[in-house]
């Protein structure tokens, strides 16, 4: 039977310790830059809700990946992600190595803006319609 996670966590006391280490800096990060938001499993991972999806993280076999749910974003921070595999809107990284927690906030906050853009513009429709 697996283990199936139910907090954040859980999942992370599942990984072994080089993989958890690198996802637990990413983690801090991540709520250092949106501590409002929400923090849950879904679809089995770590995940991130702010005004809509805002990111999430998953442990893999051979790298970790950082999913930030937006190609807009990906393309704004191309040049600090060169060192790095992508996949459409996910940044893979070894499990040895974590991404820079700089890196990470400031993606954040640009998630959260273009939430927030999205929002307000959903808001704007529904009282022009």
């Amino acid at each position: 039977m697996v283990n199936i996670p139910n907090t954040v966590d859980e999942y992370l006391s599942l990984l072994p310790m080089e993989v958890k280490s690198s996802l637990e800096k990413l983690r801090k990060a991540i709520i250092t830059a949106a501590p409002e938001a929400e923090e849950k499993i879904s679809y089995r991972i770590p995940f991130y809700r702010l005004n809509g999806h805002l990111a999430a993280f998953v442990a893999h076999k051979k790298h970790n990946s950082f999913v930030t749910m937006s190609r807009k974003v990906i393309k704004s921070f191309k040049d600090q992600l060169k060192p790095y595999e992508i996949s459409g809107t996910t940044i893979h990284f070894p499990h040895n190595k974590a991404l820079p927690s700089s890196l990470v906030k400031e993606i954040i906050k640009a998630r959260i803006l273009e939430n927030k853009r999205k929002s307000i513009k959903r808001i704007n429709q529904k009282t022009n319609n």
